[in-house]
């Protein structure tokens, strides 16, 4: 290195440390591209479609590209993450749980970020982050909602699986049914250990739920939860009047043929944009990401299915969560969730 580089350098590093002695910024990290890749394809009114319409939306607003890997299944993806790396996005989002051991691994190969779903312990700087996104509080106020609607004080819960984004879900479902009415019966059923995508398992075991009492469904399922959708419509209540189904993440109100009762959105375009800025602000990979009430990155789906009464009570709980008044605790593990439906 030649004398006149040497003093190039020795500025350059002197001016860094300067900036950093006096809390400036040194620089901003540029980033042009993001990626995200998911199971099943973005039309599922769900988990899916959700991931991919809030990181079009979230690229759109901080100005970067987005590239969109979809339908991918739930198997190996690591030749899919290499050929997305090779074009070096500023962040690859690995949506699915399934995803979360192989992107970091060849995240770090690539010298690539990444976010990936159910592994907030994985979390390591400048290289990955979590977003077990959990709909905790709007499942609460689902299970209220439940409770006040149901006719034959039975309701169920039926899950694609038991990750922790829909154990939190069914337990915060499950408390808020029994503080809203103590007496209520909860049953639930698990389609398979990772039945995500499972249509005739999610009819099947609906169908059981509706045999044992249930008059309304709280489902979990991705592309299984079409199948839950199947059976509501085709299958009545023990009374004899009809089934009623609450989804979550996404609205199926373009295909409900008058048996969706709610849904608990969820709205990812704010958690990734937060994951950009992050990026750009050279921060990324020192915290994970979580939606809530508070921001609306989490709601209840009104519909005309509920009376306006009944709404307004429900938003009195939303309030008071909001508030603190009403602690929701998420609650990640299975066990908790069995504890919380069999009544122990």
């Amino acid at each position: 290195m030649t004398k006149t580089a040497n003093k190039r350098l020795a500025r350059l590093i002197s001016v860094v440390a300067i900036c950093a002695g006096l809390g400036l910024p040194v620089a901003a990290e540029e980033i042009t591209s993001i990626a995200i890749l998911t199971p099943e394809t973005g039309t599922d009114f769900g988990w899916n479609q959700q991931g991919i319409e809030g990181a079009k939306a979230a690229g759109e607003a901080e100005g970067v590209e987005v590239i969109v890997a979809e339908n991918l299944g739930y198997g190996d993806v690591r030749p899919t993450l290499r050929e997305l790396a090779e074009e070096k996005p500023g962040l690859i989002i690995a949506h699915a749980g399934g995803y979360n051991t192989a992107a970091p691994e060849i995240g770090a190969e690539a010298g690539v970020k990444v976010a990936i779903v159910d592994s907030p312990d994985a979390l390591k700087a400048g290289m990955v982050a979590d977003y077990t996104a959990s709909g905790h509080e709007g499942a609460y106020l689902a299970g209220v909602l439940a409770a006040k609607m149901t006719r034959s004080g039975t309701v169920g819960i039926v899950t694609s699986g038991e990750p922790p984004s829909w154990n939190a879900q069914s337990a915060a479902f499950a408390e808020g049914v029994k503080a809203t009415k103590p007496d209520a019966v909860i049953r639930y059923a698990v389609i398979g250990p990772a039945a995500y995508s499972d249509a005739a398992g999610g009819k099947r075991v609906t169908e059981s739920l509706i045999a044992a009492g249930a008059d309304i469904i709280f489902g979990q399922g991705n592309g299984s939860s079409f199948g839950m959708l199947q059976a509501i419509e085709t299958t009545p209540a023990g009374d004899g009047g009809k089934v009623t189904f609450i989804d979550v993440i996404g609205d199926k109100t373009p295909i409900d043929k008058g048996y969706l009762l709610s849904s608990v959105l969820w709205n990812l375009t704010p958690v990734y944009q937060a994951m950009i800025e992050d990026i750009k602000a050279d921060a990324y990979g020192s915290r994970n990401y979580d939606i809530n009430l508070k921001d609306d990155s989490v709601a209840l789906l009104k519909t005309d299915q509920i009376p306006d009464d009944v709404w307004d009570e429900v938003m009195a709980v939303r309030e008071q969560i909001v508030s603190g008044e009403v602690k929701v605790t998420p609650k990640f593990d299975a066990d908790s969730v069995h504890a919380l439906v069999s009544g122990n």
